[in-house]
């Protein structure tokens, strides 16, 4: 007899070694193979987003589908040998060809899943390239939402084919249970159910985009910038640069101050000039100072100065003026600037402040937060 055709393992030698080359070939040749059929399926992508490289693609999806391909490709040749009598046994209830199938088809659909999330990822990617182009902020903030979102989905759908395929249980029994389950799980998940609602809440109405600086219930210990929106909580990189986590719930129900949003930025500088400082003189030291703003524009949008207070030892002149929203450095360069054309303007009209050592007093909305109130002295 010849030895191809001799029987091992209720199977002739021939078929196993046919099996066994099959198999070995994928392994080889499952990275090529998978780069190949990667990039066939780029094809219509390339015709839909042509700005998209097609290196890009392939790096992100050939990995999972070698792996799926070579498990795929395995479990369909095995399964045309005759299963050996010699490992038919049980183990427990399930007799071991049961737990192999189980197995095979559970490792099939964990890398099937897992190579369609990696094709999310790279719409993700599409996606956020396009939204480049565009200023609009809130393209990137759903980009990332839904892509997590459509992921938990994915997990979800990939858990009830297990389910189904290996495991063979009636997934509608399974839902229908799930969802006398999920009323009693909903009561004592109550605060992450809020949480994922409040989620939903923040992309469609907006208060915030990723980026943004913000101030949460005015507290200076939750100021800062957004980097990340997601579906329980809010990441937020402090002026301390630690990352700090609040629950989408607080972001919604608390006030909340989005610094990004506004207009202007604003200034107040308190002067206390002695009280026998001349009239005719402060007038004209005021008026320069009107002057010197006007002149500003437009680093300096608006201004305003005025004699605010008069006491028994000072009479108060305050300077508010408005930038654009520039970056924080800008705006503190601006107020050094101003600080020394103030001191040059007192020294000119010769006047004097209330008492040695007294201050003039920046007070700003923002601090406790990258600027806090400043004293300069000037003596």
């Amino acid at each position: 007899m010849n030895f191809l055709d001799q029987i091992f393992l209720d199977n002739p030698v021939r078929n196993w070694l046919i099996v066994a080359i099959i198999i070995l070939i994928v392994a080889v040749g499952k990275r090529f193979l998978s780069r190949y059929i990667a990039a066939l399926l780029f094809i219509p992508i390339q015709k839909k987003w042509k700005s998209v490289e097609k290196i890009v693609f392939v790096d992100l999806v050939f990995k999972p589908l070698g792996i799926f391909l070579a498990v795929f490709v395995s479990f369909f040749v095995i399964s045309t040998l005759q299963y050996p009598i010699v490992l038919k046994f049980a183990i427990g209830e399930y007799a071991f060809h049961e737990l192999l199938l189980i197995f095979s088809k559970c490792v099939i659909i964990v890398y099937f899943i897992a190579f369609a999330r990696r094709c999310i990822d790279f719409i993700a990617i599409v996606l956020e390239i396009n939204a480049k182009s565009n200023k609009d902020k809130r393209d990137d903030q759903l980009i990332v939402f839904f892509r997590d979102f459509i992921k938990a989905i994915l997990y979800i759908i990939g858990g009830l084919l297990i389910l189904k395929l290996a495991f063979k249980v009636n997934v509608g029994a399974v839902l229908t249970g799930l969802s006398i389950v999920g009323a009693a799980l909903a009561l004592a998940a109550k605060e992450s159910i809020e949480n994922l609602i409040a989620s939903f809440i923040i992309f469609f109405d907006k208060p915030f985009f990723t980026g943004d600086v913000v101030k949460v219930n005015n507290q200076t210990n939750t100021a800062g910038t957004i980097e990340q929106i997601g579906l329980r909580s809010t990441r937020i990189r402090t002026n301390d640069h630690t990352l700090i986590t609040v629950p989408n719930k607080q972001m919604v129900d608390s006030v909340l101050d989005n610094w990004s949003m506004r207009d202007a930025r604003r200034a107040e500088i308190k002067i206390e000039l002695d009280i026998s400082s001349p009239s005719a003189t402060m007038l004209l030291f005021i008026e320069e100072i009107k002057s010197y703003l006007d002149n500003t524009k437009p680093i300096i949008v608006r201004h305003a100065v005025f004699v605010t207070d008069y006491t028994k030892s000072s009479i108060v002149v305050t300077v508010e003026f408005f930038t654009p929203p520039v970056a924080l450095e800008e705006l503190q360069a601006i107020k050094q600037q101003f600080l020394f054309y103030l001191k040059e303007a007192l020294g000119k009209h010769q006047l004097k402040l209330a008492t040695a050592g007294h201050d003039i007093n920046i007070f700003n909305s923002e601090a406790g937060f990258g600027m806090p109130n400043i004293d300069t002295q000037i003596i």
